[in-house]
């Protein structure tokens, strides 16, 4: 399978996976799940990511 030239699209989507986390990270948010949802969604995580505000550590 890898040698039939798949190889890119699994390395392509573990990348936007780990730059994922460190955007959620960024704002705020869990890396861990993000990582994973990023895994099972992929771009469609990354725009969602995006779109979200940062949370806020303290009120004032």
């Amino acid at each position: 399978m890898l040698a039939e030239g798949h190889a890119p699209w699994f390395v392509g989507w573990g990348t936007l996976a780990l730059i994922n986390a460190g955007l959620a990270q960024g704002k705020n948010r869990s890396g861990l799940w993000w990582f994973l949802l990023s895994l099972l969604f992929g771009p469609f995580a990354t725009l969602v990511l995006v779109l979200l505000p940062k949370v806020r550590d303290r009120i004032f």
